[in-house]
């Protein structure tokens, strides 16, 4: 089968036969736009933490509890558990070769809460219909306990790292000097 020959095609990195429904534990990150630093902005980051707080009272997210998160500037982390979701037995199954995220899915949860915290964005800064983040999503299931402490650990010193961050410019040109 022949797609858009002409076009780029990225390759999904989901496990072709899990379930993201599932109950698990799931590490996300969602980045930025040109990984621009939106998240200094107070109001923006605002939004955004707003958001992922409201994302378990959701209907399509009842089943979803929210673990460890950081946003930091150009990014976000969290951890998303997932409990049973009602519904996943009684779902439609899905023809061969749709890429619908199922209903309660991890992807619904996150382009959820990506459109969640577009809107308001993009409203404020009078730019309907411009991009607030990249294109996907960058998950982890988290398979052990000790997986799972990993991970805490490195949302919670996230926000100390940002010094060395490839993406803080302050932090790269501070440790610039100045040659004649």
């Amino acid at each position: 089968m022949k797609i858009n020959e002409g076009k780029w095609q990225r390759r999904s990195i989901r496990l072709p036969d899990w379930d993201y429904t599932s109950p698990a534990v799931y590490f996300v990150t969602i980045c930025t736009f040109r990984r621009d630093c939106l998240f200094e902005n107070e109001a923006f980051y605002e939004i955004a933490a707003n958001a992922l707080q409201r994302v378990p009272k959701q209907a399509h997210a009842k089943h979803v509890e929210l673990g460890t998160w950081v946003i930091m500037p150009n990014h976000v982390h969290v951890i998303f558990v997932f409990t049973d979701y009602p519904e996943r037995k009684a779902a439609i199954p899905q023809k061969e070769g749709l890429q619908n995220a199922a209903p309660g899915s991890l992807g619904v949860v996150v382009g959820r809460y990506k459109t969640t915290v577009t809107i308001p964005i993009n409203n404020l800064r009078h730019t309907k219909g411009t991009s607030v983040w990249q294109r996907g999503y960058y998950e982890r299931i988290i398979r052990n306990e000790r997986e799972l402490h990993a991970t805490q650990k490195y949302i919670v010193e996230n926000p100390t790292r940002w010094a060395e961050d490839r993406d803080n410019l302050d932090s790269l040109v501070a440790k610039m000097t100045y040659h004649r």
